[in-house]
């Protein structure tokens, strides 16, 4: 695997390390407000469903990092399917919740996906 591969995997990973921070435990914060566009009233009213939305992209960032840690065969295997995953979701919440999604989640893992397939040695 190629070294910008493998960086911008692992930024990705760390992206979603930060939107779990957000998600999870800022959400109700002025920094969290901010973020999400959101007054306090639907920040307290979303606060639980926006702790499980966290927590699934810490899951999205864990399985990124498993993948720089693992042998190359199955390395690509896991980040293929964890850059796909967080492409799709990035699509999907710009579609349907925020148009900026796209350029903050989809992109940067889109752009990392072709870069590891490109970098595939089979």
């Amino acid at each position: 695997m190629s070294v910008l591969a493998t960086v911008l995997v692992a930024l990705v990973a760390i992206e979603h390390v930060y939107i779990l921070w957000l998600e999870m435990f800022l959400w109700s914060t002025p920094r969290g407000l901010k973020a999400f566009g959101m007054t306090r009233a639907q920040a307290d009213a979303t606060a639980v469903l926006a702790g499980n939305q966290g927590l699934y992209n810490g899951f999205l960032a864990a399985g990124l990092f498993w993948s720089l840690l693992v042998r190359p065969e199955l390395a690509y295997s896991l980040q293929v399917f964890f850059l796909g995953c967080v492409t799709v979701a990035g699509v999907y919440g710009g579609l349907t919740a925020n148009p900026k999604i796209l350029r903050v989640q989809a992109l940067p893992a889109a752009v990392a996906l072709l870069t590891v397939w490109w970098a595939c040695p089979t």
